[in-house]
């Protein structure tokens, strides 16, 4: 199956907090969104991979995503080497998106930037014909996304560009909220952790709602670039 658009997550929720909302109106427009998490999360402070499975899941489907896989690389302690560049390669060639979104360049969890080089890495050695792989004993094609963006998570990084998701946010905060073992839960004794407070939470819809308001509409998510952006025309910019 061919992708327009593959994004990448160090972990379940990843995306949904980073640029659900935009997955979700590409997919309104026609667009094929894949998503593929790194691990399970297990060493998240709540839950267990069992939840995160299903929670994730009912993600995908709220989302209308057209593929979810997980490549089962460990919680924290991930590496950017060949093993684990091959791994995403070999989803690269699997779905041939056009489109690459990934972690945040710099961000507080250390596999969100380590993530975030790992698949920006690959995407260029996936279209190296003489890297080989192979699925289901059937060798691949190389193929090279023609871009790569990277979401904004915990830190407040300057964006590149936005995308208007005003449309577009009661969905995003539903994915998210899909993931309830993970976020505020006043009623729940499980430790409490930088992402479990109302105020990360309320946090996700305001900063979308300044980067709105910072283009003149209601929401917006933001991105940064490995490249410059291009346009035909000026009357292309909003």
């Amino acid at each position: 199956m061919k992708l327009d658009i593959l994004a990448f997550g160090a972990h379940p929720d990843d995306v949904e907090l980073g640029c659900s909302g935009t997955i979700a109106k590409e997919v309104s427009l026609g667009k094929k969104v894949g998503i593929i998490d790194l691990t399970r999360g297990e060493l998240g402070t709540r839950g267990s991979v069992a939840i995160r499975n299903q929670e994730s899941a009912s993600a995908a489907t709220l989302l209308g995503l057209s593929v979810r896989e997980n490549l089962d690389m460990r919680d924290c302690f991930f590496v950017n080497d060949e093993a684990h560049q091959l791994q995403v390669i070999q989803m690269i060639r699997k779905y041939q998106p056009e489109i690459v979104i990934c972690n945040a360049i710099d961000d507080r969890h250390i596999d969100h930037s380590k993530g975030s080089t790992l698949v920006s890495d690959a995407c260029f050695l996936s279209g190296l014909r003489k890297i080989k792989t192979e699925l289901s004993g059937v060798e691949q094609e190389a193929w090279r996304p023609k871009v790569v963006y990277h979401y904004i998570q915990w830190n407040n990084l300057t964006p590149d560009f936005v995308v208007d998701i005003s449309g577009f946010i009661d969905i995003k905060m539903e994915s998210i909220l899909k993931y309830s073992s993970q976020f505020f839960n006043p009623d729940t004794n499980e430790p409490e952790s930088p992402i479990t407070s109302k105020n990360f939470l309320d946090s996700v819809k305001y900063r979308a709602q300044d980067l709105g308001r910072m283009i003149g509409c209601e929401y917006a998510e933001g991105f940064t670039v490995e490249r410059y952006l291009a346009v035909n025309s000026l009357s292309d910019l909003k």
